[in-house]
């Protein structure tokens, strides 16, 4: 591209949609878990734990779970959807999204909420046979399958796998027929519904890598040869159509398509297929912006959503399960930075004003891909300064490293302040890279009292094992 004078697109003003702060001291509960509090001393507490205490112990940056309030998030979530589908079917269960955010212990409260489990990699599913999880409420996703995978599904005998393209049918086929055992399996169905939201997390419309397409006739013709595969059986039908959705119209209209492409898959090939999975995708709030709806309210209105599109196909209502990850993770963590450089810049327009942080896109890279919002508030103190507009950046050599691209903090922001990102349980420990050679986050799991690493931070020495140029270093590199 032709380089450019710099103008008007790199101006500083706040954007209009953030609103002034009565007091940039104070949260917005609603961004936060359900156990973080400020005191009069400003100081962020998580289950009455100090964030500066936590901070000078475990040290920063590091992600910080809030134990209590992700598991009664998952405890809501299963009996809201159960409630609402028994009310007009069989019922319904959430399968949690492992790809938001898993390591045993969250496979472990998944479990104890009574909810399945979504995953996508052998490294998944790994971890939720490590964590003693049900297999047969276990699901395995992906456009891609490895041998590997299928192998380790069916020896382990989960519960499902979403067939997602016509080459896996015979290959997951030949795998179960050399087991000697039968295969659940459903498809997934691309029903050709753009939900609102961003492309690259918008996974229903025509042209992606997911599912066989409604539109075209790739997904009944899938259907039927997997019907007739003796070591498969078709389970149900599979949907998913994007992430960070506020609005049931999408839901509404997959579930028009898929109920009917399972009424005419019954009658054509004579079968019952008991389930349809609806997928994920229930957004959270990351700003003042984000106006999710509650577990409840959605659980009703997408029961009557799937009762009205079976009444209109003659269909029995199936069972129903949805792919909760987000909704669940993404609320229950922050990620605790302390700051490093203040540096006002002059833009011709305007003044900004970036504060440094010691971590950056590769514990948050949500940010530069998706031009993802987060808030963000002064974590150890109070100030009596006006607020100002900043910019979160990290340390990471490169102008898109951005964590918070606008929010308001004290004007006295300085070195040695600690700044708390809220919603950040989700897509951000799993999408977290070694980018210019620096170790992973920790999660510090804190459930009342207790105060664990749910995943310790990586080390110098975790990072530079696959090097064989490198024999064992001390932490400080050394």
């Amino acid at each position: 591209m032709p380089a450019h004078i710099a103008g008007s697109l790199h101006a500083a003003p706040s954007p209009v949609w953030l609103p002034y702060p009565d007091d940039v001291n104070a949260l917005m509960p609603s961004l936060w878990s359900a156990n973080v509090t400020k005191g009069d001393d400003g100081v962020l507490r998580i289950a009455g734990h100090p964030v500066t205490a936590l901070a000078e112990q475990y040290g920063t940056p590091m992600y910080v779970l809030d134990v209590a309030d992700f598991r009664a998030r998952a405890a809501e979530f299963a009996r809201a959807f159960s409630t609402a589908f028994e009310r007009v079917g069989p019922g319904a269960r959430g399968y949690y999204a492992g790809k938001a955010f898993l390591c045993t212990a969250a496979a472990g409260w998944i479990a104890e909420a009574d909810l399945g489990l979504d995953c996508c990699s052998l490294g998944e599913l790994m971890i939720a046979r490590r964590a003693g999880f049900d297999p047969a409420l276990v699901g395995l996703h992906g456009n891609n399958k490895s041998d590997a995978e299928i192998a380790f599904a069916l020896d382990w005998g989960i519960g499902r796998i979403v067939i997602d393209s016509f080459d896996e049918i015979p290959r997951v086929a030949a795998a179960a027929a050399d087991r000697g055992t039968t295969a659940r399996v459903m498809l997934r169905v691309t029903v050709g519904v753009e939900a609102h939201t961003h492309d690259f997390i918008a996974t229903a419309h025509e042209d992606q890598k997911f599912g066989l397409s409604l539109q075209g006739g790739d997904a009944a013709a899938a259907a039927a040869q997997i019907i007739d595969a003796p070591s498969l059986e078709l389970i149900g039908l599979h949907s998913h159509i994007g992430s960070q959705i506020f609005d049931k119209a999408g839901f509404e209209v997959a579930a028009g398509r898929i109920i009917g492409l399972r009424a005419e898959i019954e009658r054509t090939h004579g079968v019952s297929l008991p389930e349809v999975d609806l997928g994920g995708g229930f957004g959270i709030q990351y700003t003042s912006q984000d106006t999710p709806t509650p577990f409840g309210e959605i659980a009703e209105q997408l029961a009557d959503v799937v009762g009205k599109a079976c009444a209109e196909h003659g269909s029995e209502v199936p069972f129903v399960s949805f792919e909760p990850g987000r909704a669940i993770a993404g609320p229950a963590m922050f990620t605790l930075y302390r700051v490093g450089t203040v540096k006002p810049v002059d833009t011709g327009s305007g003044v900004r004003c970036y504060v440094s942080v010691d971590g950056g896109m590769s514990d948050n890279i949500r940010t530069a891909l998706y031009d993802a919002d987060y808030s963000c508030t002064l974590a150890n103190r109070t100030s009596p300064e006006d607020p100002v507009v900043v910019r979160v950046v990290g340390k990471h050599c490169e102008s898109g490293d951005i964590i918070v691209r606008d929010e308001y903090l004290p004007a006295d922001i300085a070195a040695g302040d600690l700044v708390a990102v809220p919603g950040t349980g989700a897509y951000c420990r799993p999408l977290a890279s070694n980018y210019n050679h620096v170790p992973r986050p920790g999660v510090l799991a804190v459930d009342g009292e207790d105060v664990r690493w749910a995943i310790r931070p990586e080390s110098y020495q975790d990072m530079f094992a696959t090097d064989p140029g490198f024999a064992p270093v001390h932490e400080n590199g050394e």
